[in-house]
C-alpha cells in the first residue's frame, strides 16, 4: 500500500508552497505546523546536507471538524496528527514533488468505524488538494 498521495508540479518552490497552502485552505485544512527540513539540516548537519537534501518542508495539515471527530473515537488518534504534507525540490530539480499522507494508514491501525469515516472524508479532501495541485490551477 502506498502512503501518500503525490502531485509533481512544475512550479517554483516559493509558488509550490504557496499553492500547496491554497489547495489545502480550500478543503477545509488549516496549517498548525511547519518544518524547514532543509534548514534544520543545514543548522544541525551542515550546509552539504541541506545542498543534497534540497528546498523540504514539512506542513502539518488539520481540518478541526475532522480532527475533532477522530479525537472523540480515538483520543490515541492525536499521536497521528496533525496530517503531514511535504513540499520538496531537489537541488537541481526542474519540477517540485508535493506528498500528502494518505489517512487510510489511521484505519489500519484502528478498526473504530467513526476513524475509518474520518479517514474517508480527509481522504477525499486530500486527494481534491493534489488534484488541484497537479492540474495547474
Amino acid at each position: 500500500m502506498s502512503y501518500t498521495y503525490t502531485a509533481v508540479v512544475p512550479l517554483t518552490w516559493e509558488d509550490a508552497v504557496a499553492k500547496t497552502r491554497a489547495a489545502l485552505a480550500a478543503q477545509g485544512f488549516g496549517i498548525l505546523s511547519e518544518i524547514d527540513v532543509r534548514a534544520t539540516f543545514a543548522a544541525k548537519l551542515g550546509e552539504d546536507a541541506a545542498e543534497a537534501l534540497g528546498d523540504y518542508v514539512i506542513l502539518g495539515a488539520c481540518n478541526p471538524m475532522l480532527a475533532s471527530k477522530a479525537l472523540a473515537a480515538e483520543p490515541e488518534m492525536g499521536a497521528l496528527l496533525p496530517c503531514n504534507v511535504v513540499v520538496r525540490r531537489g537541488t537541481g530539480a526542474t519540477a517540485t514533488t508535493v506528498h500528502a499522507i494518505d489517512p487510510q494508514t489511521m484505519v489500519q491501525l484502528s478498526g473504530t468505524p467513526a476513524v475509518r469515516e474520518v479517514a474517508e472524508d480527509a481522504g477525499t479532501r486530500l486527494r481534491a488538494a493534489m488534484a488541484e495541485l497537479a492540474a495547474g490551477d
